[in-house]
């Protein structure tokens, strides 16, 4: 008897823990995704700014320990009579293959395609700015960085262009803006003062962003407080910021006009990828478009129905539960996909789970630079601030990897560090 065919559609935290645990005895595995390797964001920034190496920042989909098939494609549509998924191969520099598409029966589907960059249609966004998404991302950020430090240093370089080089721009004061900004700042007052003493005092980090706080899912006592400490270290931040437009060299924010800028890091939220707008199923109708799904994750009809899609399923920030949104989190598809695995692998899928899924609340914590971070309260429980924050962010961080191997280098990598500096030059 062949075993079922689940086709998991997307390699990020969905879908890539999903083609981890599925039983492989019980089930014939295809993910279909336009990338190669799993990322962990949260992790992107470290590796940006010479933490450990980039490698340690993602996971590659096929794995010689992972017995599942993988196709490098985008999924254009689904015939959910037909059962089957329309793809196109995803590479970008060869176009005649990418319209060469093909179909890919399933008797279970998973939809996880996740989400990309929501520019909100800013001119100039998508061909100037930076993204902080994988890891081909955090290595961009890196060669810029020193490609401007550079720059700055050549001896026919005047003050004033020196500032417009060196100042990094950084749209989006939401928890990936914010750690982002704390580690190029960790990363000026360290290596960078020692690497380029010539020019690291015209390194400026500005953050923008269009609400009247930055970090606003805390609670305005720990917002205020990484606000101030950012302030501290003469990090610029300007809320209440709507950027009109962005070319090449400059932002053009209203009331305040032209300002100059050597890097545009872009981390203002999520916008649907097309598939999730195209698809034939019950959608969010406000802000982000989600896949809605049913509180067992299984994909709704239509607008007007409760009736769901055989054997489809759909979670990661594509998707939400209909009447019990959650948030577009690396820990909210992890438990969600960590729900579907333990119902596929305890019985047959063509029994549907009795128990609905539940989302147990984990507490949100951000890194604000100088070995300090700030946690949210649970419950009754008040939030705190400090040392022992950013050592509970740290040591989250090297739990999101699933790797015991790339767990033991990362604390290496930090205990190297400390000991001997970062060589992120060399890196």
């Amino acid at each position: 008897m062949s075993r079922p065919q689940i086709v998991i559609v997307g390699s990020g935290w969905a879908g890539f823990y999903l083609a981890e645990y599925l039983s492989t005895t019980t089930y014939s595995i295809t993910i279909v995704s336009p990338r190669r390797t799993s990322a962990y964001t949260p992790l992107l920034a470290s590796a940006a700014c010479g933490l450990f190496n980039f490698y340690l920042a993602e996971e590659p989909v096929r794995s010689k320990h992972r017995q599942c098939r993988f196709i490098k494609a985008n999924v254009l549509n689904v015939d959910f009579d037909l059962k089957s998924v329309h793809c196109a191969p995803a590479f970008e520099d060869d176009e005649d293959i990418s319209n060469e598409t093909f179909d890919l029966r399933y008797d279970i589907l998973v939809l996880a395609p996740g989400c990309m960059p929501n520019t909100f249609n800013t001119p100039g966004v998508a061909e100037n700015a930076l993204f902080m998404k994988n890891v081909s991302d955090a290595m961009a950020v890196r060669k810029l960085l020193f490609d401007l430090l550079e720059k700055a240093s050549l001896p026919n370089c005047p003050v004033q262009r020196k500032r417009e080089l060196l100042h990094v721009a950084i749209v989006g004061g939401g928890p990936t803006g914010v750690e982002i900004t704390a580690e190029l700042d960790d990363l000026a007052h360290k290596e960078l003062k020692d690497l380029y003493p010539e020019v690291a005092e015209y390194l400026q980090i500005s953050i923008y962003d269009v609400a009247p706080y930055i970090l606003g899912a805390y609670d305005q006592k720990l917002h205020e407080y990484a606000n101030e400490a950012l302030l501290k270290r003469n990090i610029g931040i300007e809320t209440n910021s709507r950027i009109e437009k962005v070319d090449k060299h400059a932002l053009y924010i209203k009331d305040k006009g032209r300002v100059p800028y050597g890097m545009l890091l872009w981390v203002t939220g999520n916008k649907a990828v097309p598939l999730a707008t195209d698809l034939s199923v019950k959608k969010t109708e406000k802000g982000l478009i989600r896949i809605l799904t049913d509180s067992r994750l299984r994909v709704l009809k239509s607008k007007n129905s409760d009736e769901v899609y055989d054997n489809v399923f759909a979670l990661g920030d594509a998707a939400d539960i209909e009447g019990s949104s959650l948030p577009t989190t690396a820990e909210v598809a992890v438990q969600k996909a960590r729900y579907l695995v333990n119902f596929f692998n305890s019985q047959h899928a063509e029994q549907p789970s009795s128990v609905p899924f539940t989302y147990r609340e984990t507490q949100l914590v951000s890194y604000i630079g100088s070995r300090d971070g700030i946690i949210a309260g649970k419950g009754d429980k008040e939030g705190w601030t400090g040392r022992s924050a950013w050592l509970a962010w740290r040591s989250g961080s090297v739990m999101w990897t699933r790797s015991w191997r790339n767990r033991a280098m990362i604390i290496l990598t930090w205990i190297v560090n400390v000991l001997f500096g970062k060589e992120i030059a060399k890196l």
